[in-house]
């Protein structure tokens, strides 16, 4: 829309003089500053409802009753509409309200961390009164005060303006921060013993206008002029939620969310905001370490004899006998380069960029993708068939949360326990874990007219789920528990898929995963959804790829375990945490002959038994791009050199590649997406040009498709009377190597609990918090047992990896459901 248009599905709004034309609805203040008048604020935020608290935005407006102050951002433009931001009127008033707001706050810019970027100082500058008048003493209050373990709050700073409680209650849903007190004496403030323990607390730190609310991991550290900045990806979900980096003297200090309509809204979770501090650890490996035998200890080495050791590892290997497990934490660049290495040089297609935690790469590719403004659609409906989105991906979590609860979209979750979004759902069905295939085959029967009962949920309760759908429907797909295998995820995609018009947005959790299987990193991929029997350009430049489907993270495991792999790449992986079955991984990472990991930080899998680890360049420390979970390709800067000699990950696939006579041609980031778009017709919009065109929104992928699921027809076995099914979910903050990095997030992660439905603990005949022994037929932990009313009768729900005791114990791999026992310890 430009200021000359003038169509009936505008109006016409003078400004300054100058006419407009702005849609019918458009706040004032909105209109202004997009045809390039900017009026002054505090509380407003255009991703918020605006409530006028500040008045900081008053400007004459004219409707045809004559000139009156009002604020600009609780009105909406009118036709003929008469505005002077620059009156006396509004002058007096802007200096009026800026004198009533500094009559209290202190003086403290040069210690303050807002200080240089603070809306205040530059409002007061450009509008205030340039000297108070005020020469009593000032407020005073406890300064600063922690409202949780990563934000301090001031309160003599703070002016009043609703920011951060509206973000608290509006966006985030969670109403830990409120106005207390009335008068003078108002301040914002936490409820006594409850702490702001939000997951989205950091972004209260970014909108506050002063410096009211800081952050731990930046306090003091630098100034906004000591600060270098550029736009990126976080890399810590697959959410892709586009960031500032900042850093200074070649350290990241600082990331703050920016604002992507298509993405994140300018919103990003605690553990996206603070996951930077992993980059800064004391622990970041360094240099390559070896092992000189079974029993030694990891020593240094240079990069030549490191490289001398990889090389020799693979000389005269069956491919069929090598393994590659990981590579989400790689950029698609990196992806591409370990795809061509391990597909086209030595041969395997044993490759799998999960740990057999997520869903088939084949399930995701194969179905109609959906993006998240398509989930978001006002009078859609949403479908979450997987995990919680607020515990695995919370920028996807806030957008899902907006449009339930302002758009007027049905959520409807078929969810193995109570989520984060469960309180503002239309339907919550729970299936018995394993059979939500089959609640999801019902569902789709009753939107046909059959209504039965399925997984333990009643036919009266899918009939009335079934008939809340309308609108465009769009499928949250992703892995639930790592207790039950994908089979019933997929039956359940398949079932799903018969609604006409149906898309799907992925929900796996793990950062770049698909850009990996976009690389090809998948067993029976190639780049650009290829299959190896369709190879085409693929075999072209590569000049051959494997002929045979290989073997995903469960059955390479697995085969470790029998001594038939000689040599598994861990890329960025960590089975030992992450696998869902620990005894399994543990026999297969003691089965292998040679063990190459390639990390950034160490992790159990690598220091005890890795025999070659080389240290890669992290995130912001090598360039490259990312594809988040919509297939929306986004830049991945460069910000820090990497420490010590660590490299990025494609250099070090050329390396090997060189090393083993071949040279992969990649020299470059630039020249891997030339190479990438030539054999991939997915990756052929993805140019240099489209790239800096437009570095927030990124660019979507399109075309390029494989065959669409079937159903696998798998049936939970039905368990004893005796036992309950294990659901294994994760939780944003657990004992993940990254996590654990940072100060900031190392500590949130809570203890395991046992949650049982009522019904089950009853039966127990102990108190809540009670010691309980659980047990499997892989093994046992104890743990205090704890009520849920969220969690299905007949199942037990325990934490993924959790800090002090990880689920995994109880788990096999080779099942599709667990069965657990609990009794009394």
């Amino acid at each position: 829309m430009t200021d000359t248009q003038n169509d009936t599905s505008t109006v016409s709004v003078t400004i300054n003089g100058v006419e407009i034309h702005a849609a019918p609805g458009e706040l004032l203040i909105d209109a202004a500053e997009r045809t390039g008048t900017y009026i002054p604020r505090f509380c407003y935020h255009s991703r918020m409802k605006p409530v006028g608290m500040c008045r900081m935005c008053l400007v004459e407006v004219d409707s045809g009753r004559g000139p009156a102050l009002q604020p600009s951002c609780m009105i909406p433009v009118s036709d003929g509409m008469t505005v002077d931001t620059e009156s006396d009127a509004t002058k007096k008033a802007q200096d009026g309200v800026l004198e009533f707001l500094l009559i209290n706050h202190p003086l403290d810019c040069p210690v303050c961390d807002k200080g240089g970027e603070c809306p205040l100082q530059d409002q007061t500058m450009a509008f205030g009164p340039g000297e108070s008048r005020f020469v009593e003493e000032k407020r005073h209050f406890e300064k600063p005060m922690p409202i949780s373990d990563t934000v301090y709050l001031d309160r003599e700073r703070c002016i009043l303006c609703d920011r951060c409680t509206r973000f608290a209650d509006e966006v985030a849903g969670d109403t830990l921060i409120h106005f207390m007190d009335r008068g003078n004496n108002t301040q914002v403030n936490t409820f006594p013993d409850e702490p702001f323990a939000s997951y989205f607390s950091g972004n209260t730190v970014q909108i506050c206008p002063v410096g009211a609310l800081t952050a731990k991991p930046y306090r003091f550290k630098a100034r906004p002029w000591d600060l270098e900045e550029t736009v990126s990806t976080a890399w810590t979900d697959s959410v892709g939620s586009r960031v500032t980096v900042q850093s200074s003297r070649n350290q990241v200090l600082r990331l703050l969310g920016v604002d992507s309509d298509a993405v994140n809204w300018g919103w990003l979770s605690d553990k996206e905001r603070f996951g930077f501090e992993a980059l800064n650890a004391d622990a970041r490996l360094t240099t390559p370490l070896v092992r000189a035998g079974a029993d030694s200890e990891l020593a240094p080495i240079g990069w030549g004899a490191a490289m001398s050791r990889v090389a020799t590892a693979f000389a005269g290997v069956d491919p069929a006998r090598v393994g590659v497990v990981g590579g989400a934490r790689l950029t698609n660049e990196s992806q591409y380069a370990w795809t061509k290495l391990a597909k086209g040089v030595i041969g395997t297609d044993n490759v799998d960029a999960q740990l057999s935690d997520g869903i088939p790469a084949e399930v995701v590719l194969g179905l109609p993708r959906a993006t998240i403004a398509d989930a978001c659609q006002p009078g859609g409906t949403v479908i979450l068939v997987g995990p919680d989105p607020k515990e695995d991906l919370g920028a996807l979590f806030l957008r899902l949360r907006h449009a339930v609860v302002n758009d007027g979209t049905t959520l409807i979750e078929l969810t193995p326990t109570r989520t984060g979004l469960s309180g503002i759902a239309a339907h919550s069905l729970h299936p018995r874990p394993g059979e939500v295939g089959q609640l999801a085959h019902a569902l789709a029967s009753a939107r046909r007219g059959t209504a039965i009962e399925a997984a333990g949920v009643s036919a009266s309760a899918i009939a009335d789920a079934a008939n809340a759908i309308s609108g465009p429907v769009t499928v949250v797909l992703g892995r639930a528990s790592t207790a039950e295998s994908a089979e019933a995820v997929v039956d359940a995609a398949v079932a799903l898929n018969a609604i006409d018009g149906v898309g799907f947005l992925s929900a796996l959790r793990r950062g770049n995963v698909h850009g990996a299987f976009e690389a090809g990193m998948a067993p029976g991929l190639l780049p650009g959804r290829r299959t190896l029997t369709d190879a085409g350009a693929v075999a072209d430049i590569w000049g051959s790829v494997p002929t045979t489907a290989g073997m995903d993270t469960a059955a390479m495991l697995t085969a470790a375990a029998a001594g038939s792999l000689d040599v598994l790449v861990l890329l960025g992986a960590d089975p030992l945490a992450d696998f869902p079955d620990n005894e399994l991984a543990q026999r297969a990472l003691a089965g292998v002959g040679t063990i190459l990991a390639v990390e950034t930080l160490p992790n159990a899998s690598t220091t005890g038994y890795a025999h070659i680890v080389l240290p890669a360049a992290a995130p912001t420390e090598s360039a490259g791009t990312f594809t988040n979970l919509e297939g929306r390709v986004s830049i991945s800067a460069q910000k820090v050199t990497a420490p010590g000699t660590a490299r990025a990950d494609w250099q070090i696939a050329a390396e090997i590649g060189s090393r083993l006579g071949v040279d992969l041609g990649l020299a470059s980031v630039e020249a891997i997406r030339a190479e990438m778009a030539a054999v991939s017709d997915v990756h052929a919009t993805v140019t240099e040009e489209a790239l800096a065109t437009d570095p927030v929104e990124g660019v979507l992928l399109s075309g390029g498709s494989i065959s669409a699921p079937t159903a696998s027809g798998s049936m939970a076995p039905a368990n004893d009377a005796y036992s309950l099914r294990l659901v294994a979910t994760r939780r944003m903050y657990d004992n993940g190597t990254m996590v654990q990095a940072c100060p900031a997030s190392a500590g949130l992660a809570a203890a395991v609990q046992v949650r049982l439905n009522p019904a089950d603990f009853d039966k127990l005949g102990v108190e809540p918090g009670a010691i309980v022994k659980v047990l499997s037929g892989k093994g046992e932990l104890m743990a205090p047992v704890a009520i849920d009313v969220g969690v299905p009768v007949g199942s037990a729900a325990i934490p993924a990896n959790a800090p002090d005791v990880n689920a995994n114990r109880l788990i096999d791999a080779t099942t599709l459901v667990t069965d657990v026992r609990v009794e009394r310890a």
